[in-house]
């Protein structure tokens, strides 16, 4: 904590990241290219740097390294793949551990005409139980400047893995975030993401596999789009296993900017169950301001069951 300036605390709690770390049980704060905190309180978890980890365990970049994100989906990826010593953390909940208060985790920018390259790594074993806390800002001063993360999540078996993200940037950053998230038998996963300060683009582009029988997962995304932002929050889910079932919800605010709200589930299994429901608001669309929804379905199978709010 002696390390964050005050300016910079007071930003970071309002993403919910408090540096003292009260009432969570690990912290990691990456403060521009430097992991400033990483405190770990509890026994069952494992909370390292990414690159500390990749040499610690060989199995992490056999089994996980790049295996739920493609290098090369898109320049972005490439571009985070190039970094010669990968930046972001990396979280590994042991079977069966309930981890009783949540783990938190700031990627923070604090000055500007920086690009900041994040890989980050969650794996939650069988049985296990993880709230995490991301948030992801700029300093009250930054204006410009670049984020792009990439985060791999892998869900076990009865496993449950709540994500709450917020993000407050910059009124000229570019930002572009590649999640994807494997989900087994019986696995939950939610992800919860918040806007509160839009950059000038932002790109979201979650994709989730639901490869268990009984698998699960919601989005819920809430964005503020002010004047001279673009804001594409997509997502994709793959419904693959026997009555798995999927929920996106994505509610917007438009004060100027560009919207785009997008959702794409596709239904290959018997018995699964999938909805799409988006809606915002224009409370000013200054010279061309605007929310675009986009709601997809994509059945595959004949026992498909999926629907959107249209």
């Amino acid at each position: 904590p002696d390390q964050v300036k005050q300016a910079d605390a007071e930003v970071m709690a309002s993403l919910g990241v408090h540096v003292k770390g009260e009432n969570r049980s690990g912290t990691y704060i990456l403060h521009d290219f430097h992991p400033l905190s990483l405190v770990a309180q509890s026994d069952d978890f494992e909370l390292l740097p990414i690159a500390e980890a990749l040499k610690k365990h060989d199995w992490l970049g056999e089994k996980y390294y790049w295996k739920a994100v493609s290098v090369d989906q898109d320049k972005y990826t490439e571009i985070c793949a190039s970094v010669s010593e990968p930046q972001g953390f990396f979280i590994h909940v042991k079977k069966g551990a309930k981890i009783a208060f949540p783990i938190q985790a700031c990627l923070y920018i604090s000055r500007g005409k920086i690009a900041q390259r994040v890989h980050n790594i969650i794996i939650l074993e069988e049985g296990s139980e993880l709230q995490l806390i991301t948030g992801c800002a700029t300093g009250p001063d930054v204006s410009t400047g670049a984020h792009l993360g990439v985060s791999e999540q892998y869900v076990g078996k009865n496993a449950k893995l709540t994500n709450t993200m917020i993000h407050s940037w910059g009124p000229k950053m570019g930002v572009c975030s590649h999640t994807g998230t494997i989900v087994e038998e019986g696995g939950v996963f939610v992800s919860n993401y918040c806007s509160l300060r839009p950059a000038r683009n932002v790109q979201i582009d979650p994709r989730t596999w639901l490869n268990g029988p009984n698998a699960s997962a919601k989005y819920v995304t809430i964005v503020l789009g002010s004047r001279g932002s673009t804001i594409d929050t997509g997502g994709e889910v793959y419904l693959n296993g026997v009555n798995s079932s999927a929920e996106l919800a994505h509610r917007a605010v438009c004060t100027g900017g560009h919207i785009y709200q997008r959702g794409m589930l596709i239904g290959n299994a018997e018995g699964c169950r999938a909805h799409v429901d988006c809606a915002g608001m224009v409370l000013d669309a200054g010279e061309d301001g605007f929310i675009q929804s986009v709601p997809g379905l994509r059945a595959l199978h004949p026992g498909a069951r999926m629907s959107h709010e249209a």
